[in-house]
Order: structure tokens, then sequence, then C-alpha cells
């Protein structure tokens, strides 16, 4: 494989930075990550990098040197760790659980499939056109796919999602791919920090405008210059699939993996699942239901106590 790849992230106007990204590839297959900690629950960073800390220690483990079902790993992967998210909470007698978003790719044979929950977006831009784009898993998303079909009446919060990582329910995963890449094709992770204030359309123009260490910076200030004061977080991870030789090397990770042997793995995600956690301790569903009803009981005990 030959790729490029230029990661960003800003604080803006918040007091921290809950968004992290990273990437991690064998010789024959990449992954590419971005979570978005959620405010109004705890330890939102925590939730973001343990996410992204799971997942990847999972593709270090299956990966050799490529995946056999790339879309069973997202799944599992990401699934993995939500379970995480809920055992962190748990053990540390949490009256809520920290939640995340997140946004994977994973490139593989000429192919890409990526997997999403929340509202961090993926964006696939192709000769200056946007090929794909996520759909958020907002109440505002939905009303536009069901327009006509499901109202959803005036007193629904439209920009509130309806899953993430670490909540009680079972996060909804939207899987797509495979999909086949052209040389010089780009994909965009981005957190909410940057599509908040800057539509699909200018996105796409940008992006396609210059090589991406160029382009994704730029996009990044426009947003926190739009954003003012009150910027949230602005995080992105672009890459462009085989990628011309004549990029500028200074500002980009040109990446050539034919070098690399069967087992070896490369990786920008710092290891660690969290004190006392490796990766393969997952729960069971009898551990996560257990879980679940903990945090459900502690919910409504605070309830009963404030009424």
């Amino acid at each position: 494989m030959r790729f490029s790849v230029y990661q960003i992230s800003r604080r803006g106007g918040r007091e921290k930075n809950e968004d992290r990204m990273g990437y991690c590839y064998t010789r024959d297959s990449g992954l590419f990550a971005l979570a978005d900690g959620m405010g109004g629950h705890p330890e939102g960073e925590v939730a973001s990098q343990m996410s992204l800390q799971t997942l990847a220690a999972q593709f270090q483990q299956e990966a050799r040197p490529t995946l056999k079902d790339p879309k069973r790993f997202l799944s599992e992967g990401i699934l993995a760790g939500h379970h995480q998210l809920l055992r962190y909470a748990v053990e540390r007698a949490l009256l809520d659980t920290p939640r995340t978003t997140l946004v994977a790719c994973l490139l593989q044979g000429r192919e890409a499939w990526w997997a999403h929950c929340g509202d961090s977006r993926l964006y696939l831009v192709r000769g200056g056109r946007l090929v794909a784009r996520t759909r958020d898993h907002s109440y505002s998303e939905l009303q536009e796919t069901l327009t006509g079909i499901v109202p959803l009446g005036d007193k629904v919060n439209r920009n509130v999602l309806f899953t993430c990582l670490g909540s009680p329910g079972k996060p909804v995963i939207d899987i797509a791919g495979p999909v086949s890449l052209q040389p010089g094709d780009r994909v965009l992770l981005c957190s909410d920090g940057l599509w908040g204030v800057i539509d699909d359309a200018t996105i796409t123009r940008e992006l396609a405008a210059a090589p991406i260490g160029e382009s994704v910076p730029e996009l990044v200030e426009l947003a926190l210059r739009t954003a003012g004061d009150k910027s949230d977080n602005v995080t992105v991870i672009a890459v462009e699939w085989e990628a011309s030789e004549n990029d500028d090397e200074d500002t980009l990770a040109g990446i050539e993996t034919a070098a690399l042997g069967d087992d070896m793995f490369e990786s920008t995600i710092q290891a660690g699942h969290g004190p006392g956690q490796e990766a393969a301790d997952l729960l069971d569903d009898e551990e996560i239901e257990r879980s679940i009803r903990e945090i459900n009981e502690a919910i409504r005990r605070t309830a009963q106590k404030r009424g």
C-alpha cells in the first residue's frame, strides 16, 4: 500500500480537547479512526481515547497482515470499545458513563470500508467531487432521511444524538463498503467542530484544492475563525490513496508499506486500555447486561435523591 496521511487537532474555545484520532497499519491493511468525547458526561477524553485504543488493539491482533472480514472487524472492534467504557464506569462507581462518537475507515486491497457511531463524519472525495459521506446519528439527519414518512414533531431537539458509545443501550453502528479506491482519492474523518461550521460543499472543494498537507490545516483554521471564541474542538485526519510521490514530504506522512513483514504493525494510537485492562479482557453478554443494570440503578437512585 502507498498512502499519505495528515492529522491535526485543535482545542478551539473549549477548556480541554476531548477529541482523539490516529492510525495504524500493517503491510496490507490500514486503519484510520477518530473519536469525539461527549460533553455533558464524565471524562469525554477517556471515552474517546479508550475507544481508539480498543479498536487499534483488536486491529493489531487480527490484521496478519490483512483482515479476513473487514465489516465484522469494524462492528466487533467498535462494540468492544463500548463494552470497555461500561466496564470503566462500573469499576469506578461512576453515576454516568463516559461517552463518545467514533468514525473509522479501513483500507485494504484497493478497497475501503468504514463505520461510525454518532456524528463524527467521513467524507470520500474523488476528483473534486463528493462520492460519499456518513449520515449522522442525530434527529436532524433522521428527519432529513425520513421527511414525509415519520414526522418528529416540534418538541424533538434535532441536534441530539440518538446513539453513541458508552450509553446504557446497545449502540447503532453503520457500516459501508467495500468501495473501490482510485489513485488520488481522499478520505477525510472529522469531528463536528469542522462540519458544524463549514458546509459539505466547502469541505469538498477545499480538500480537493491542494495537497492534504495544505488543505487540511486550512480547513481547520477556517472552522476556528468561523466559530470564533465559541469554537468546539476541531479534529481531522485525512488520507490520500496512492498519493503522488511529488507531494510535500515536509508536511505529509507519506507511507509505503511494502517493506513490512507479515507480523509487523505500526501505530500512532497510544497503547493501553486503562488500569488493569487488557485488549482481550472484554465483558461477556451477561456482564454487559449486569453493568447496564447497575448504571441505570445508580442513575435512578440519584434522580430520587434530587427529587
